[in-house]
């Protein structure tokens, strides 16, 4: 048994409430022996605690504005924040970017400690440190003699989470990467496996024995008292299967799949995967079943997003499954707002990035259920989609999620006439100069409008709320499954696991939001229904930091529909609607589907080559 003096956060349980400015307002940090930490349940916990805090909020991690959406669904006119360099193709930005999520340069930091998302360590660097932290807890399961049996599974069932978790984040961004399952001292040997399968299977094994020993609600068991109603956002068995499913399904997609070869098919998954995957997300919907989950209701959507009772607390209602902790109110509120223009919400240090006309028009479709292609297409009815009004008919996601020229935002007295309305056509008070939105759209997912009235600098209502963006939320779930379902046996089979299809699944997002099922004639063509499950993705999880990584493992940020990012100009009178480009990304498939590793990481030895390109 190694011994290490480390040092542990003391066990209080602020970790996991979402009190903005005092979350992380904890005791000073102590250092004990190995043993000693290990010793009692408060130390071992405290111990623990501080991978929580390693949880990367992308939304707010980002230094003082939210650039984190790095697909095709938003653009920046900075072309020095981490989503102007990835346009370009410069992956290798992320090794001395001081402004972006994925790590790299600090501006200050790491301090785990920090209120300030963009001061904790980042993608990266939190990986890394988590793996040896939840490595050393496991090894340490021999000291844990004081703990009673629950404490000791409760204690272990998070360090097998984070151990996959933590390599999950890794292999997200850069690929296949050792699965490190000791505590590495010294000279070490590392070699990258051949596939991302084969860390994913690793990951898989640790997600299971964490399910096995987390409970499903801390505030049932005894060591959960001592912080009694604010454990909502501690790991759970429900947490354990939503992960492990998102783990399977992602190394089942296809760019994992096809593990770099010269061609890939956005259509072929490994259906073994797959098929696993549908079992762990069963188990997070036999929850919802019983009533530890459930989906919003759709007039109550907000609640998800940012209407919460007060602003010290997460979001996300009964669809809440599992968050980064969060941080000061001055950057929740930041990210809050950054769809819409600074001149209307008054807001410091939150920067306007701006939806695409082409994300918006390829996953946001029409009221009848169809997409605008589909419904133009003339095969299923008379279209409804009318280019010289394509603001009207549309899918009601579209008005929960986009503002649109002439939208209301406000109509009290206080508020000025310019601002009653939006004014996003050319040269309108919306669109012009350096902070108004240069696509046609603002977005306000998680911006607070209530009756109709807009938060502004005349109408302050955004500091009753606190806007949080998810790490996993039963949505999600619902959307892997269909996904996964669907490439293990088709969209009408009926799992052992779960008595629901895919396109059962997929139907029941829909209609929740008044759209109806999905045409039969989609749900028989396999492809065909698998490129509308993934518009719903789309349109569901808008916003939330998903949409790189889903281009990405589906193999189709290469081609010219994901890589032309684009607006939508018209004039006053709306008498043309014309799409032009705002940027045309640098998207090779494989070179770009993956971020280069640092040098001196591939240089170690023979056994790590760089990824494909760099």
């Amino acid at each position: 048994m190694k011994n290490y003096t480390i040092k542990i956060l003391l066990f209080i349980g602020l970790m996991l409430s979402f009190s903005c400015e005092d979350y992380l307002d904890i005791a000073p940090e102590s250092e004990l022996e190995q043993a000693d930490v290990f010793s009692s349940f408060d130390n071992a916990q405290g111990f623990v605690e501080e991978m929580y805090a390693m949880v990367v909020d992308y939304g707010t991690a980002s230094h003082t504005f939210q650039d984190y959406m790095f697909g095709d669904d938003a653009w920046t006119k900075n072309g020095w924040q981490a989503s102007g360099a990835i346009d370009r193709g410069n992956l290798g930005f992320w090794v001395n970017h001081k402004y972006s999520y994925l790590g790299g340069a600090y501006v200050r930091g790491p301090d785990t400690n920090n209120t300030n998302a963009r001061f904790r360590p980042r993608v990266w660097d939190a990986g890394m440190f988590g793996i040896r932290k939840a490595n050393i807890v496991i090894e340490s399961v021999d000291l844990m003699v004081n703990l009673s049996q629950a404490e000791k599974d409760v204690i272990l069932g998070q360090a097998y989470f984070f151990r996959a978790y933590f390599h999950n984040e890794i292999m997200k961004f850069w690929g296949r990467f050792p699965y490190i399952d000791t505590v590495l001292v010294g000279e070490f040997d590392l070699p990258r496996p051949d596939t991302y399968k084969e860390c994913a299977l690793r990951a898989d094994e640790d997600y299971r024995m964490a399910a096995q020993l987390l409970p499903l609600n801390w505030d049932d068991q005894p060591y959960g008292e001592k912080t009694l109603s604010q454990n909502g956002g501690r790991l759970t068995k429900g947490v354990a299967y939503a992960f492990q499913g998102k783990n399977l399904l992602f190394a089942a997609s296809p760019l994992m799949h096809f593990n770099n070869q010269s061609s890939i098919n956005t259509y072929e998954y490994d259906t073994e995967l797959a098929d696993m995957a549908v079992d762990a997300f069963a188990e997070v919907l036999k929850l919802d079943d019983q009533g530890v989950y459930g989906l919003a209701n759709w007039n109550e959507y907000e609640e998800v997003f940012w209407k919460t009772p007060n602003a010290n607390m997460w979001p996300g209602g009964t669809e809440f499954i599992f968050s980064a902790p969060g941080g000061n109110r001055a950057r929740a509120q930041a990210f809050m707002t950054a769809g819409m223009e600074k001149a209307i919400h008054g807001v410091n240090g939150s920067a306007l990035f701006s939806p695409t006309h082409n994300f918006i028009n390829n996953n946001f479709g029409m009221a009848n259920g169809l997409s605008i292609e589909d419904d133009l297409s003339g095969a299923y009815g008379t279209p409804t989609y009318d280019p010289t009004k394509p603001f009207e008919n549309r899918d009601p996601r579209f008005y929960k999620f986009i503002v649109a020229d002439r939208d209301v935002l406000g109509t009290k007295g206080s508020v000025p006439v310019q601002h009653r309305t939006a004014q996003l056509y050319i040269g309108g008070v919306h669109e012009k100069g350096n902070g108004g939105s240069k696509s046609g759209y603002m977005q306000k997912k998680f911006y607070p409008v209530i009756n109709g009235e807009f938060h502004s600098k005349w109408n302050r209502i955004i500091n009753r709320y606190m806007g949080v963006r998810l790490t996993m939320r039963l949505t999600d779930v619902y959307l892997m499954y269909a996904e996964a379902l669907l490439a293990a046996k088709g969209p009408s089979s009926i799992p052992a696991s779960y008595g629901l299809t895919a396109e059962g699944a997929i139907n029941k997002i829909r209609n929740r939001a008044g759209i109806p099922n999905v045409h039969s004639s989609i749900v028989s063509d396999n492809n065909k229904f698998m490129d509308q499950l993934r518009i719903e993705r789309s349109a569901e999880l808008c916003f939330e930091a998903h949409r790189w990584m889903d281009i990405r493992r589906w193999g189709i940020a290469h081609l010219d529909k994901y890589r032309f990012k684009t607006k939508l100009a018209y004039p006053k009178d709306h008498s043309s609607f014309t799409e032009e480009v705002l940027i045309e990304r640098v998207c090779e498939y494989p070179k770009h589907y993956w971020l280069p590793f640092e040098a001196k990481q591939t240089q170690f030895y023979e056994g790590f080559p760089q990824n494909p390109g760099w």
